[in-house]
């Protein structure tokens, strides 16, 4: 088989079963491996290479799905959530282990291990289950690809949903009392981060996860996080324009970088039903340059508490559910 005709069967296969055949998969795995190996294309052009180098990866990305593997002693099957960089297996006790799909992006990884780290030894105790908990860091060898590839453990709690779910739930909307506690939570994992001298760096839609009956909120994925003055490593591609300036202009950031996303994200939840001082408190925050944001997230809960009060009266337990 040539690298071509095993980019062209890559990109035609609509499934694992058109990919890797019915008969002999492993032998069409071992074909479509040598084929594209990156070994094998010294002398191709840079657009041979780049295509092959992305059929590489989808094929042991899905061989390696269709089997329960072990790694540092966690077995894996398919894989459980897709991220942006990586993919996560669900490994038993609330725990997924996290393999980014390329050795390219183990500086992300240990950024995030670095990170958690951080909270864990410098974070108030309270405030710790806002974030996910480190389990277990390690390097892993590809066998197929000869990559090594940094893997974290995480666990946090179960049943959680991100906020891509809870608008799915809710395309018009979301009433203002039920984005309140969701804001409230986001604000405390922000201050928490932010008293570690961490800046997350990437507060998007599906990196804030909730958990609806008991009002939990975990935001998740530290790999974009950087100390407070430095710069955000890399963007989510699908959601360069919720970053504010300073992120794609690659100046340094603060607090106010994480306080802009987090309220754009608020503001997306409520929509249309954004009560006005709500958006008002929203643009207050996303000024265009970052001095000219609140950099304080424990200072900005209390004025939203205030906002709120004035709105609705003493706060007071709503229920919640993705089922409207």
């Amino acid at each position: 088989m040539t690298t071509a005709e095993a980019i062209r069967l890559v990109g035609a296969a609509r499934d694992d079963e058109e990919l890797f055949g019915v008969d002999a998969p492993e032998r069409r795995y071992r074909e479509l491996v040598a084929a594209l190996h990156p070994d094998r294309l010294s002398l191709a052009g840079p657009g041979l290479q780049a295509e092959a180098t992305a059929a590489f990866v989808e094929v042991t990305t899905r061989w390696r799905s269709r089997h329960v593997t072990e790694l540092n002693g966690y077995r894996c099957g398919r894989p459980a959530h897709c991220g942006d960089l990586a993919d996560l297996y669900d490994v038993g006790d609330d725990r997924l282990l996290k393999l980014p799909r390329a050795a390219s992006d183990n500086d992300l990884m240990l950024q995030e291990e670095r990170a958690l780290r951080r909270l864990a030894e410098h974070g108030d105790p309270r405030w710790l289950p806002y974030v996910p908990r480190l389990v277990d860091s390690f390097a892993h060898r590809d066998a197929a690809t000869g990559a090594e590839r940094r893997i974290n453990v995480i666990a946090t709690a179960p049943r959680l949903h991100s906020l891509v779910e809870v608008r799915r739930a809710y395309p018009d909307g979301l009433d203002a009392r039920d984005v309140a506690w969701m804001w409230r939570r986001l604000l405390v994992a922000l201050g928490l981060a932010h008293r570690a001298g961490l800046v997350h760096g990437a507060v998007l839609p599906p990196h804030v996860l909730i958990e609806p009956d008991a009002h939990g909120v975990v935001l998740v994925d530290w790999c974009f996080s950087t100390d407070t003055g430095g710069v955000v490593p890399a963007l989510v591609p699908d959601y360069q324009d919720w970053y504010p300036p300073e992120v794609t202009d690659r100046r340094p950031v603060g607090p106010g970088t994480d306080i802009a996303m987090a309220v754009r994200c608020m503001g997306w939840l409520m929509g249309r039903h954004a009560p006005a001082e709500l958006r008002a408190f929203v643009n207050g925050c996303q000024q265009p340059h970052l001095p000219a944001r609140p950099d304080d997230a424990w200072r900005l809960l209390g004025e939203l508490d205030e906002v709120l009060e004035r709105l609705y009266g003493p706060r007071t337990f709503r229920p919640f559910t993705l089922n409207p």
